[in-house]
């Protein structure tokens, strides 16, 4: 049942609303975004948990003359729901269809793109500043969790916006205890140590409801209310950066929710709104299991989510967490790290196998390579669990501390290549390119499960930074290894023996190169390593061959075809070089597959590229 909401088209509709309407829309908005997150997957619980502030923002902020930024990104479904994008929600995170996060392109109310985490309250001061200096009656408005609080550059925004005080900046801190993996760190056992304090909020709500009958009272309390604040709760850390902190409150109650924000939007200067919430609010399944229930594909909301197929694959994630325990019992030096990803990033056994070796700095990507540069500074092994996209946030330390030192650290890079409907955001494309021009940096390229178990004992063994890169998901079935024995360091193979053209593949896609050459009868090699090149081989196969054909699933800019043009040119070999991979674009959300089909990486997509090619006419 959805009367209200059929009638909200925009947020102006919303704001005609009666305050005693928006309970009705807040529960009939959660049913629709339950119903509708389960026929096309999606991001699920932290959505359910920002309802009633979506709804409480909207109303009292003029959006989108008001800017309201989210952090992170995936909890903005309520907010695409209510900003006139309801009827394409069915197309979700689909290939044409509403992206998963907010996108400027997409509408006048996504004010700022996010995926990333941190970047909020940034971009909202910035926005802040423009108004002020144009002389804009507008507010700005940023909207960070408890997780993304604990990246180093939300700090950095505080320590800028705490000094600025004529901007109409509103930061509101949306506490769910949890990130995607569960809440670490000193940050948030201070924000614990907030909640703890809510005896004072409720003496200050009976205070209000005693006074409020005599208003010259009321003013005398409220004027009395920073002195005793003090003597009841310690200034918070947030006051210290210059803000007027209120909080914490109920964030699913809109009858506190909307007075506060009412209250706040009058004043001047920076302002800190902390807002309690709960992940899955609304829906017990996604309450008592948040973590399940934060991506999941389509299910039944009257079932939950269904059990998992059984498969004989492992995700290329599995392998991983698999190989980190196997090397972590043979060897006590090892040390795992993860920037809030445990999960994802395939390390839950590991944590429990080895919690004195397992470490989850929070969403701090910079921190986590310079803390694992100095434990290798210390003769421990540390291995960096770190999707890809996330890699990008810590590049000055990947150079800096780790390549310059020349220190042996192992990047284990999930997520490499396309990763389907979470879109440009998080695709792995560029880290061939920006790894490739780091002196002391090498980089594997696996094609399957057991060579990404075979080069993470290979990348664990060198004596420098080594990063080994495989894809979301599953790959060709291989059955790993039984033994902790790696592959020939920056040495690739022959597969198939063909005529005229070699294919020469990096990464999983060796396999749909061996589908195609069988069609082109051409020669195959798994070149495993991106840097070092094999150049040996390389230069057997270009005397033998009249074209060679490259194939990655990373940029082609800087990527890995490129290097093999370079290794040709210093050789002083000149042989026509046909480089497949991502184009210079950003590459939209939808279905992996469909998407590798459209940029010709697929099998037929590789044979129909050769073919059309000059240089191989007549095949």
């Amino acid at each position: 049942m959805t009367g209200l909401l059929d009638t909200i088209q925009s947020p102006a509709d919303l704001r005609r609303l009666t305050r005693a309407q928006l309970r009705p829309l807040a529960d009939e908005l959660r049913q629709f975004l339950l119903h509708s997150v389960a026929q096309t997957g999606g991001h699920l619980s932290s959505n359910l948990g920002t309802v009633e502030l979506t709804v409480a923002l909207h109303y009292v902020f003029n959006t989108p003359q008001d800017r309201l930024v989210w952090d992170v990104g995936h909890q903005t479904y309520p907010h695409k729901i209510l900003t006139g994008r309801r009827e394409r929600m069915h197309t979700l995170r689909q290939l044409g269809g509403v992206s998963g996060f907010p996108v400027r392109t997409e509408s006048e109310y996504d004010t700022f793109g996010t995926a990333h985490s941190s970047t909020s309250i940034s971009a909202a001061l910035g926005m802040a500043v423009a108004a002020q200096q144009q002389g804009a009656d507008r507010h700005a408005v940023a909207v960070i969790g408890d997780g993304a609080m604990t990246a180093g550059m939300a700090f950095e925004a505080l320590n800028n916006a705490g000094v600025l005080e004529q901007t109409r900046l509103l930061v509101v801190l949306n506490d769910n205890d949890m990130s995607i993996s569960p809440p670490v760190g000193a940050l948030n056992r201070y924000l614990a140590q907030l909640m703890s304090g809510r005896f004072y909020s409720a003496a200050k709500q009976v205070g209000k409801q005693v006074l409020g009958v005599a208003p010259p009272l009321l003013e005398l309390a409220r004027r009395l209310e920073e002195g005793a604040k003090g003597m009841v709760v310690p200034i918070t850390l947030f006051e210290k950066f210059g803000f007027n902190y209120i909080g914490p409150i109920d964030g699913h109650d809109l009858d506190v929710l909307i007075p506060m924000l009412e209250n706040l939007r009058r004043l001047k200067g920076p302002q800190f709104l902390h807002v309690v919430t709960r992940k899955g609010q609304g829906y017990k399944l996604a309450e008592a299991d948040p973590i399940a229930y934060h991506g999941p594909g389509k299910f039944d909301p009257a079932v939950g989510l269904p059990t998992p197929p059984s498969s004989s694959k492992l995700t290329f994630s599995q392998v991983f967490g698999r190989w980190l325990c196997d090397m972590a019992a043979h060897d006590e030096r090892l040390v795992g790290i993860t920037p809030a990803m445990r999960e994802g990033s395939g390390m839950v056994e590991f944590h429990q196998r080895f919690p004195e070796r397992y470490h989850d700095v929070g969403i701090a990507e910079q921190h986590a390579a310079t803390f694992a540069a100095g434990l290798a500074c210390e003769g421990l092994k540390p291995v960096l669990a770190i999707y890809s996209t996330f890699l990008q946030r810590a590049y000055d330390q990947l150079i800096h501390d780790v390549a310059l030192q020349n220190l042996p650290v192992v990047f284990a890079l999930d997520r490499a290549g396309i990763v389907g409907a979470d879109g440009p955001t998080h695709a792995g494309a560029y880290d061939i390119a920006f790894l490739r021009c780091i002196p002391n940096v090498s980089i594997a390229c696996p094609a399957d499960e057991a060579e990404c178990y075979q080069l993470l004992c290979t990348a664990y063994q060198q004596a420098h930074p080594v990063a080994v890169r495989y894809p979301r998901g599953s790959g060709a079935g291989t059955a790993l290894p039984s033994d902790l024995q790696g592959l020939p360091f920056g040495r690739g193979e022959r597969r198939r023996q063909g005529k005229r053209v070699a294919l020469l593949a990096f990464g999983t896609l060796l396999y749909p190169a061996l589908q195609a050459a069988e069609r082109l009868d051409a020669t195959v090699a798994n070149m495993r390593w991106a840097k070092p090149l094999d150049r040996e081989l390389l230069l057997e196969l270009a005397q033998q061959h009249d074209c060679l054909v490259t194939v990655e699933d990373g940029a082609l800019n800087g990527g890995a075809g490129s290097a093999v043009l370079e290794a040709l040119h210093e050789a002083g070999l000149l042989r026509p070089v046909l480089r497949l991979g991502l184009p210079d674009r950003f590459i939209e959300h939808g279905d992996a597959a469909k998407l590798m089909a459209l940029l010709g990486l697929d099998a037929a997509g590789i044979e129909a590229s050769v073919r059309a090619w000059p240089a191989c006419s007549g095949l």
